[in-house]
């Protein structure tokens, strides 16, 4: 690999974590062309991550075969240099969770840690690949635990198969001194009760504020029986459930709080499943609700789309003619080929719409995608 002595991509292990915004970000048309999507699965722990950049070295090369089929190598070069120094970081590989995305434009560079495996996957296009971004944020089983006792917080964001610790954004008290700094009383009686009270109030206000709101996802208090009480009294925040585990997340594995997490939440996740089905069913009786591909990328082309869903591990070569609107599908030769799925959804989102990736099995039409209209 070729050796640099100011890398352009230095990684910093708190950065780069998958939210809306960042989505958002590479979800725009600005950046120049071509596109690069990178996809990787990794591990950990040791000794599984010593293979990381081992398998990442070779979906580089992937990416470097791709390229120089429609471009000179100066441009190659210059687009894959981000990719060599990031192989070169040890520190970043040391400190990978279960999945990596890495996007590159020409003069851009983004690497994103995933709390999700995904498949290794690279692609060369006119637009970044975002559908497994998308499956991850906007798929209905993700939640975040909020651990607390008297004295502090700790916060905490999974998914059926993982739940990782989550660091906390600036202007969330972390602890009651942090909260309550001179006005923090000496523990006794009840000025002690007030203290906490006071305490959860000021955590409350800032994780709706800065977790809740702008994830959008469910949130399950971890506490002590005596606790839940009064946080649930205290808290305006809508996205609480109210069932919560009965523990502190100290006192159990991470893996345990997944398990405990997952009990409380998944009644929660199927409902909400059953309800996106229901809803395309009622558009589908109102003439508001399709299915067909074709029909579905003319609405989202005219802006009618309010919802799509998508299949989460489904993916139809094509691309959507920007002259026409219409599909074009089954082409792998084209440059603007990639996942048909991926591209309505991008679509959709940029036309202020929402788009969910749902399990085969709670798809409520066979086609890959079920489209609810706003007129």
């Amino acid at each position: 690999m070729t050796q640099h002595n100011a890398p352009i991509a230095k990684v910093s292990l708190h950065a780069n974590r998958l939210t809306n915004d960042l989505l958002k970000e590479i979800s725009m048309d600005h950046y120049q062309q071509p596109r690069l999507s990178l996809y990787q699965p990794t591990h950990r722990h040791h000794p599984e991550n010593q293979q990381d950049p081992i398998r990442f070295r070779g979906l580089v090369k992937n990416l470097e075969l791709e390229l120089e089929k429609n471009h000179p190598s100066a441009q190659v070069s210059s687009l894959l240099e981000p990719f060599e120094a990031l192989e070169d970081e040890t520190e970043f590989w040391n400190h990978t969770l279960l999945g990596l995305a890495v996007f590159a434009a020409p003069g851009w560079f983004r690497v994103i840690r995933l709390q999700r495996s995904v498949p290794e996957l690279t692609v060369v296009a006119d637009s970044f690949h975002t559908k497994p971004l998308r499956r991850i944020l906007q798929s209905k089983d993700r939640y975040q635990v909020l651990g607390l006792n008297r004295n502090e917080i700790k916060l905490y964001e999974g998914d059926r198969d993982v739940v990782e610790v989550l660091e906390i954004a600036d202007g969330v008290p972390r602890t009651i001194a942090e909260a309550l700094g001179k006005e923090l009383t000496e523990p006794q009686g009840e000025e002690e009760d007030n203290d906490a009270e006071r305490f959860f109030r000021a955590v409350d206000r800032g994780v709706l504020e800065l977790h809740s709101r702008p994830s959008g996802l469910p949130l399950i208090l971890a506490a002590l029986p005596q606790h839940h009480h009064l946080f649930h009294a205290v808290s305006h925040n809508p996205a609480l459930v109210s069932e919560g585990i009965k523990t502190h997340p100290d006192s159990i594995s991470l893996d345990e709080l997944r398990g405990c997490a997952w009990a409380i939440f998944e009644p929660l996740y199927r409902a909400r499943l059953a309800a996106l089905a229901d809803d395309f069913a009622v558009a589908q009786s109102k003439d508001l609700g399709l299915d067909d591909l074709a029909l579905i990328s003319e609405a989202v082309a005219a802006g009618r789309i309010g919802t799509l869903l998508i299949e989460a591990d489904r993916e139809i070569v094509g691309y959507i003619d920007e002259g026409s609107g219409t599909l074009q599908l089954g082409t792998t030769d084209h440059s603007q080929s990639d996942d048909l799925l991926d591209d309505l959804g991008e679509r959709v989102l940029k036309n202020g719409g929402q788009v969910f990736v749902i399990p085969a099995a709670q798809m409520p039409t066979g086609t890959g995608a079920a489209a609810t209209c706003r007129y």
